[in-house]
């Protein structure tokens, strides 16, 4: 589920191997799997367990001796959070940017809303037309097909204030199909203020319904 974000390098970690070659190191399969593991717990709002699979891959990145592999962690980290509406820095990218590849660095970018002179091609595919959209996205994440990648690319475009009712309609309701209370929660407070913010009373009070349920507050 992490992997969305940058599939290219998931998908040599997570395949390493093929029929007719030697078995991929085991180190691919712990990795790719703790990361998938990461993001599924971390979006259910399973602080805990996030943690502990992202220690346990990050350490198995870090066995090879290969600061970009690990970078690549720290960035589904990172991505992970801005799904979330948590759009503070990314340190644990930072500190190995120097050794990351170019489109690691173009990436964390994005993330961070450092749009100007990106180069639209080092992006994952999904998130080039978030980038060519510019400050006209409207209904942009529609388009996105993978769940997690357009929950990223919500919270890059609420970063940027570049995002529309639509996309927060949009972004909401993905987190909810997905079960993921994490964002759910984030962006159900987002359209919570609009609603009380333009007088909307039943509207409000309809999102405070839900925010309860998400949250397991009794009634």
């Amino acid at each position: 589920m992490g992997h969305a974000v940058l599939p290219a390098l998931a998908l040599a970690l997570a395949l390493g191997g093929c029929a007719g070659k030697p078995a991929a190191p085991d180190w691919k399969a712990n990795a790719a799997g703790a990361l998938d593991a990461f993001s599924d717990a971390y979006l259910k709002g399973e602080g805990a367990i996030a943690a502990t699979e992202f220690a346990r891959a990050r350490a198995e990145m870090a066995s090879t001796g290969k600061p970009e592999l690990v970078a690549h962690a720290e960035l589904v980290r990172c991505a992970t959070r801005v799904a979330s509406l948590e759009l503070g820095s990314c340190p644990g990218f930072a500190a190995l940017e120097q050794d990351a590849t170019p489109a690691e660095r173009a990436y964390a970018a994005y993330l961070d809303g450092r749009w100007q002179g990106l180069d639209a091609a080092l992006l994952p595919a999904q998130h080039r037309a978030v980038l060519a959209a510019g400050g006209d996205a409207k209904g942009v994440l529609a388009a996105i097909k993978d769940p997690l990648a357009r929950l990223v690319a919500a919270g890059v475009m609420f970063k940027k204030l570049r995002i529309v009712p639509v996309d927060i309609a949009n972004a909401t309701e993905t987190a909810s199909d997905q079960g993921w209370r994490r964002p759910l929660l984030m962006w159900l407070s987002v359209a919570l203020k609009r609603a009380q913010a333009g007088g909307d009373v039943a509207e409000a009070a309809r999102i405070e319904r839900r925010i309860a349920l998400a949250a397991g507050t009794p009634p």
